[in-house]
Protein backbone atom coordinates (compact mmCIF):
# COMPACT_ATOMS: atom_id res chain seq x y z
CA UNK A 1 0.00 0.00 0.00
CA UNK A 2 1.22 3.01 -1.01
CA UNK A 3 2.64 5.56 1.75
CA UNK A 4 0.61 8.86 2.04
CA UNK A 5 3.47 10.92 2.47
CA UNK A 6 3.46 14.80 4.03
CA UNK A 7 2.34 16.75 0.74
CA UNK A 8 -1.31 16.41 1.19
CA UNK A 9 -1.17 16.80 5.57
CA UNK A 10 0.77 19.86 5.23
CA UNK A 11 -1.44 21.51 2.10
CA UNK A 12 -5.03 20.93 4.42
CA UNK A 13 -2.99 22.54 6.88
CA UNK A 14 -2.00 25.21 5.32
CA UNK A 15 -5.14 26.04 3.65
CA UNK A 16 -7.09 25.80 7.57
CA UNK A 17 -4.23 28.40 8.17
CA UNK A 18 -5.22 30.65 5.04
CA UNK A 19 -8.89 30.67 6.37
CA UNK A 20 -7.63 31.01 9.86
CA UNK A 21 -5.91 34.18 8.81
CA UNK A 22 -8.34 35.76 6.87
CA UNK A 23 -10.94 35.83 9.09
CA UNK A 24 -8.62 36.58 11.75
CA UNK A 25 -7.01 39.58 9.79
CA UNK A 26 -10.72 40.54 7.78
CA UNK A 27 -8.78 41.48 4.47
CA UNK A 28 -6.36 39.71 1.70
CA UNK A 29 -3.79 41.62 3.08
CA UNK A 30 -2.05 38.15 5.28
CA UNK A 31 1.10 37.09 4.11
CA UNK A 32 2.75 33.82 3.00
CA UNK A 33 4.89 34.09 6.00
CA UNK A 34 0.94 34.32 8.28
CA UNK A 35 -0.36 31.51 6.67
CA UNK A 36 2.98 28.97 6.77
CA UNK A 37 3.11 30.38 10.96
CA UNK A 38 -0.08 29.80 11.79
CA UNK A 39 0.49 26.15 9.82
CA UNK A 40 3.62 25.26 11.93
CA UNK A 41 5.68 25.63 8.53
CA UNK A 42 8.05 27.63 6.89
CA UNK A 43 6.84 30.32 4.28
CA UNK A 44 9.40 28.31 1.82
CA UNK A 45 7.12 25.19 2.42
CA UNK A 46 3.81 26.62 1.36
CA UNK A 47 5.68 28.25 -1.56
CA UNK A 48 7.03 25.26 -2.49
CA UNK A 49 3.11 23.48 -2.28
CA UNK A 50 1.56 26.34 -4.02
CA UNK A 51 3.52 28.55 -5.85
CA UNK A 52 1.71 32.05 -5.04
CA UNK A 53 0.01 33.71 -2.29
CA UNK A 54 -3.01 33.62 -4.76
CA UNK A 55 -3.11 29.72 -5.38
CA UNK A 56 -3.16 28.91 -1.67
CA UNK A 57 -5.90 31.91 -1.67
CA UNK A 58 -7.25 29.84 -4.45
CA UNK A 59 -6.92 26.40 -3.12
CA UNK A 60 -9.05 28.24 0.37
CA UNK A 61 -11.48 28.67 -1.58
CA UNK A 62 -11.99 25.22 -3.30
CA UNK A 63 -12.09 23.77 -0.24
CA UNK A 64 -14.67 25.97 1.35
CA UNK A 65 -17.05 25.63 -2.26
CA UNK A 66 -16.28 21.72 -1.35
CA UNK A 67 -17.94 21.54 1.82
CA UNK A 68 -20.00 23.95 0.78
CA UNK A 69 -21.34 21.75 -2.10
CA UNK A 70 -21.11 18.46 0.26
CA UNK A 71 -23.46 20.41 2.23
CA UNK A 72 -25.49 20.83 -0.08
CA UNK A 73 -25.80 17.56 -2.07
CA UNK A 74 -26.71 15.87 1.93
CA UNK A 75 -29.33 18.45 2.77
CA UNK A 76 -30.89 18.29 -0.88
CA UNK A 77 -30.46 14.32 -0.57
CA UNK A 78 -33.28 14.84 2.16
CA UNK A 79 -35.26 17.43 0.80
CA UNK A 80 -38.92 16.33 -0.25
CA UNK A 81 -40.75 18.06 -2.88
CA UNK A 82 -39.42 21.60 -4.10
CA UNK A 83 -40.43 23.51 -1.05
CA UNK A 84 -37.96 21.54 0.73
CA UNK A 85 -35.13 21.83 -1.40
CA UNK A 86 -35.18 25.50 -1.33
CA UNK A 87 -35.43 25.26 2.64
CA UNK A 88 -32.78 22.74 2.09
CA UNK A 89 -30.34 25.09 0.58
CA UNK A 90 -31.56 28.11 2.30
CA UNK A 91 -30.14 26.26 5.54
CA UNK A 92 -27.11 24.42 3.90
CA UNK A 93 -25.92 27.98 3.15
CA UNK A 94 -26.18 29.06 7.24
CA UNK A 95 -24.66 25.59 8.51
CA UNK A 96 -22.54 25.70 10.86
CA UNK A 97 -19.19 24.17 8.55
CA UNK A 98 -20.20 27.46 5.73
CA UNK A 99 -21.38 30.03 8.59
CA UNK A 100 -18.28 30.77 11.09
CA UNK A 101 -16.76 34.01 11.35
CA UNK A 102 -13.21 32.92 9.65
CA UNK A 103 -14.81 30.88 6.80
CA UNK A 104 -17.77 34.53 6.26
CA UNK A 105 -14.26 36.32 6.47
CA UNK A 106 -13.28 34.20 3.28
CA UNK A 107 -15.94 34.72 0.99
CA UNK A 108 -15.99 37.99 1.34
CA UNK A 109 -12.61 38.41 0.40
CA UNK A 110 -13.25 36.04 -1.94
CA UNK A 111 -15.24 38.26 -3.96
CA UNK A 112 -12.84 41.13 -3.88
CA UNK A 113 -10.19 38.17 -5.13
CA UNK A 114 -12.54 37.78 -7.98
CA UNK A 115 -12.12 41.29 -8.99
CA UNK A 116 -8.69 40.79 -10.13
CA UNK A 117 -7.92 37.11 -10.62
CA UNK A 118 -9.59 35.35 -13.72
CA UNK A 119 -9.44 31.89 -11.78
CA UNK A 120 -11.09 33.48 -8.76
CA UNK A 121 -14.13 34.85 -11.06
CA UNK A 122 -14.33 31.13 -12.72
CA UNK A 123 -14.66 29.75 -9.60
CA UNK A 124 -17.52 32.47 -8.03
CA UNK A 125 -18.88 32.62 -11.34
CA UNK A 126 -19.50 28.26 -10.57
CA UNK A 127 -21.12 28.57 -7.07
CA UNK A 128 -22.99 31.50 -8.30
CA UNK A 129 -24.48 28.94 -11.82
CA UNK A 130 -24.88 26.23 -9.20
CA UNK A 131 -26.61 27.96 -6.66
CA UNK A 132 -28.96 29.16 -9.64
CA UNK A 133 -29.54 26.21 -10.84
CA UNK A 134 -30.51 24.80 -7.66
CA UNK A 135 -32.97 27.48 -6.75
CA UNK A 136 -34.49 27.64 -10.10
CA UNK A 137 -34.69 24.00 -10.35
CA UNK A 138 -37.36 23.76 -6.99
CA UNK A 139 -38.76 27.64 -7.88
CA UNK A 140 -39.50 26.27 -11.18
CA UNK A 141 -42.78 24.24 -10.29
CA UNK A 142 -43.85 26.67 -7.25
CA UNK A 143 -43.77 30.34 -9.18
CA UNK A 144 -43.64 28.96 -12.51
CA UNK A 145 -42.05 32.17 -14.97
CA UNK A 146 -41.05 33.55 -12.23
CA UNK A 147 -38.56 31.33 -11.28
CA UNK A 148 -35.43 33.17 -12.59
CA UNK A 149 -35.93 36.51 -10.91
CA UNK A 150 -36.90 34.97 -7.62
CA UNK A 151 -33.79 32.44 -7.80
CA UNK A 152 -31.71 35.56 -8.56
CA UNK A 153 -33.13 37.45 -5.47
CA UNK A 154 -32.61 34.64 -3.24
CA UNK A 155 -29.09 34.05 -4.43
CA UNK A 156 -28.82 38.38 -3.40
CA UNK A 157 -30.40 37.88 0.28
CA UNK A 158 -28.04 34.89 0.79
CA UNK A 159 -25.11 37.05 -0.25
CA UNK A 160 -26.12 39.85 1.46
CA UNK A 161 -26.75 38.18 4.81
CA UNK A 162 -23.22 37.04 4.81
CA UNK A 163 -21.98 40.62 3.93
CA UNK A 164 -24.36 42.02 7.16
CA UNK A 165 -22.63 39.24 9.33
CA UNK A 166 -19.36 40.71 8.60
CA UNK A 167 -20.39 43.74 10.12
CA UNK A 168 -21.63 42.11 13.27
CA UNK A 169 -19.70 41.10 16.71
CA UNK A 170 -19.91 37.82 18.33
CA UNK A 171 -20.52 34.15 16.72
CA UNK A 172 -22.75 34.03 13.59
CA UNK A 173 -26.27 32.90 14.21
CA UNK A 174 -26.93 30.49 11.05
CA UNK A 175 -30.69 29.42 12.44
CA UNK A 176 -31.15 33.52 12.54
CA UNK A 177 -29.74 33.91 8.87
CA UNK A 178 -31.76 31.38 7.28
CA UNK A 179 -34.82 32.56 8.75
CA UNK A 180 -33.97 35.83 7.59
CA UNK A 181 -34.04 34.97 4.03
CA UNK A 182 -36.91 32.13 4.16
CA UNK A 183 -38.92 35.11 5.37
CA UNK A 184 -38.51 36.27 2.14
CA UNK A 185 -38.72 33.53 0.18
CA UNK A 186 -42.12 32.82 1.57
CA UNK A 187 -43.10 36.34 0.96
CA UNK A 188 -42.17 35.27 -2.73
CA UNK A 189 -44.56 32.24 -2.59
CA UNK A 190 -47.42 34.11 -1.24
CA UNK A 191 -47.47 36.37 -3.85
CA UNK A 192 -47.70 33.44 -6.72
CA UNK A 193 -50.83 32.28 -4.50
Amino acid sequence: MPKLGMEPIRKAALVKATISEIGRVGTLDVTVSQIAKRAGMSSALAHHYFGSKEQIFLAAMRHVLTLYGAEVRGALAAAEGPKGRLQAVVRASFASGSFRREVIGAWLNFYVLAQTLPEARRLLGIYQMRLHSNLVHALRPLVGARADDVARGLGAMIDGVYLREVLKGGTPDGIRAAAVVTDYLERELDAEA
